[in-house]
């Protein structure tokens, strides 16, 4: 009896021990990103109903309809921007404390471009995206969803949230024999990038230096070799391995897919 006894506490001592590990452990959660709080700003809007002048931008994501941002896009005055850090981070915005709100709870963007500062006009009047202010230029089509685009400028509630996108991480190719040029897009999760590394089929990994916007460059001769890609991202700080991403004949101009992505 003694010795069932002990095997019977044994074998609950085992058991709870395993329910918590199970509970405590937190890989479901680590590395994902959550929504912030909600922040007061100002959003403006820039181009016309095609969002033709939101194509290209400081981001470098290029043409946003086939790169699959589509018009729900903003530039971001410098204090967001960071220096490129937050190309591909995503807001929901609302409008507020304003007669030309549309009665919408929110519309969710992704951020493309830059609102450079305008020196010659004060902050409050023009000088919308001078620093230190948090400022939401946005495609007119996204701005119009919130608010009657003839008010120009209205208060806005904005905050950051995941990142939704429906498949992997893209990868746009520039440069030469000795240097390439990566611009990184559909980036899911917080969206942004802190690092990242290339290796090829005959080389470990090399770490890339961040160019501008959503660019990273590495000077190396890669040529005739399959490329893998490690990336960190910068609010999350989880890291990733895109697994040969682009084949051995690969070539500058061209995008590849992968299966890869943040959550």
């Amino acid at each position: 009896m003694t010795a069932i006894h002990q095997y019977c506490s044994l074998l609950v001592t085992i058991t709870i021990q395993l329910i918590i590990t199970i509970i405590v452990k937190p890989t479901l959660v680590a590395g994902r990103f959550q929504p912030s709080q909600w922040t007061l700003a100002h959003a403006t809007f820039y181009g016309d109903e095609t969002a033709s002048a939101t194509m290209g931008g400081a981001c470098g994501y290029g043409n946003l309809f086939v790169n699959g941002y589509g018009t729900d896009t903003a530039a971001l005055s410098s204090t967001l921007f960071n220096n490129g850090y937050a190309c591909g981070t995503c807001y929901q915005i609302k409008c507020v404390q304003s007669s030309a709100c549309n009665n919408v709870p929110y519309t969710t963007v992704t951020a493309t471009n830059l609102c450079p500062p305008n020196w010659s006009e004060a902050s409050d009047n023009g000088g919308w995206c001078n620093p230190p202010r948090s400022h939401f230029d946005m495609s007119k089509p996204a701005f119009m969803k919130i608010a009657q685009w003839k008010a120009g400028i209205v208060p806005i509630m904005y905050r950051r949230v995941p990142c939704a996108r429906s498949a992997g991480l893209r990868f746009s190719f520039q440069g030469n024999r000795y240097w390439l040029l990566v611009y990184v897009m559909n980036v899911g999760g917080g969206g942004d990038i802190a690092n990242m590394w290339v290796k090829g089929s005959r080389t470990g990994w090399i770490s890339m230096s961040h160019n501008w916007g959503a660019s990273y460059q590495a000077f190396a001769t890669l040529r005739g070799q399959t490329l893998s890609f490690k990336i960190t991202s910068y609010t999350t700080k989880e890291t990733i391995v895109a697994w040969n991403v682009a084949p051995s004949n690969w070539g500058a101009g061209l995008t590849y897919s992968t299966h890869a992505n943040f959550l």
